[in-house]
């Protein structure tokens, strides 16, 4: 039994069951045992892989989109470059090389990385050697200046709540005990206000899921852009939640969330709706939602693919076509991960993204 199984098994006998978000609070952000604050979970030796991994390609275009974005805004200095969520710092470096030769913008730029896991501080300070970087706990520790912010993976791992529709009231999923053992349970169904424009387009048994924090999390974002900047969310998800999508992923493989607490990386899928009215509600204009895919052509992937191509051979080319398919495939990531961007007026969204 891992340690923290051993916590929660105690916590629930004491005081019974906690909702799903308390769960993967505990699992993965736990001072001692959580899965993000203790071990880079990243990669063929981690337990899952992000697209700035994949490829260069990723980071490069979405650097090149910030960049833009920067000087349609007639290029303020000094603007605060910021990444939330940025794992092993691969996407900030891979911006960072390929906005070199924009004029003006690293002159201009602070970097900032919001990272609350020691362990990825350290790995991305190596990273990013030769750079000055800053990192905060929290979106609000940001300093008061434009902010270009890039968000990859980032709001699929925050704690989120599940209901299940019962007549014209919602059972909350929680965690309780089962024979001294961790189980899934519902709990007695009750109205829910948060979910009561959900009776019109559900019916009785479906799930939905919300983020208890995403919504603050965007919001302190969108009143910082609306005085200049531009963010862009990549996530997987959809428009509006519906399902059961919460998931535990170790080695690269589905597993049980209940088996190994703070073992194994838990995530859900991300409601881009929920996200697109937080940052309306705070003042700022969000795009449509665009596949991952989709933006990538946008933004000029097969050429920047074409021209690596042509200094590889062999096993390298193919590892190479082999990312650019993983990045675009209908099949692949290119239609599971969405894209949203957010800017002060429909005209300063960044490239790549429609009003």
């Amino acid at each position: 039994m891992t340690a923290l199984k051993d916590i929660l098994i105690r916590r629930i006998a004491q005081t019974g069951p906690i909702s799903l978000a308390d769960y993967m609070a505990e699992c993965l952000l736990h001072p001692e045992h959580g899965y993000y604050t203790t071990r880079d979970p990243l990669g063929a030796q981690g337990d899952f892989t992000t697209a700035p991994e994949i490829s260069q390609m990723f980071g490069e275009l979405l650097g090149l989109c910030l960049a833009q974005s920067w000087l349609d805004q007639s290029a303020p200095s000094p603007f605060v470059l910021a990444e939330i969520g940025p794992g092993r710092g691969t996407l900030m470096a891979d911006i960072l090389r390929a906005t070199r030769g924009v004029p003006g913008f690293h002159a201009a730029m602070q970097v900032h990385l919001i990272e609350a896991s020691p362990t990825l501080r350290a790995v991305q300070n190596e990273r990013l050697a030769g750079y000055e970087v800053t990192w905060c706990d929290q979106v609000s520790d940001l300093p008061e200046a434009p902010l270009w912010l890039i968000a990859n993976e980032f709001f699929d791992a925050l704690p989120i709540r599940q209901f299940t529709r019962k007549g014209a009231g919602w059972a909350e999923t929680q965690v309780g005990l089962k024979d001294g053992a961790l189980t899934l349970g519902l709990a007695t169904p009750a109205p829910f206000a948060d979910l009561a424009q959900r009776l019109s387009d559900t019916k009785d048994g479906d799930v939905v899921e919300i983020c208890p924090a995403a919504a603050p999390i965007v919001a302190e974002i969108a009143t910082r852009i609306a005085r200049g900047g531009a963010a862009i969310f990549i996530d997987y998800g959809d428009w509006r939640s519906l399902g059961d999508t919460f998931q535990a992923l170790e080695a690269h493989e589905s597993v049980d969330p209940l088996a190994r607490p703070g073992q194994a990386d838990l995530t859900a899928h991300v409601d881009f709706e929920a996200l697109s009215l937080a940052a309306h509600a705070s003042g700022v204009v969000a795009s449509r939602m665009i596949p991952q895919g989709a933006l990538l052509a946008r933004l000029g992937i097969a050429t920047r693919a074409e021209a690596l191509a042509r200094n590889l051979s062999g096993a390298a080319l193919e590892t190479h076509k082999s990312a650019f398919e993983r990045l675009t495939s209908p099949t692949e990531m290119g239609t599971l991960f969405k894209a949203l961007a957010l800017a002060p007026a429909p005209a300063l969204l960044p490239p790549g993204f429609d009003a």
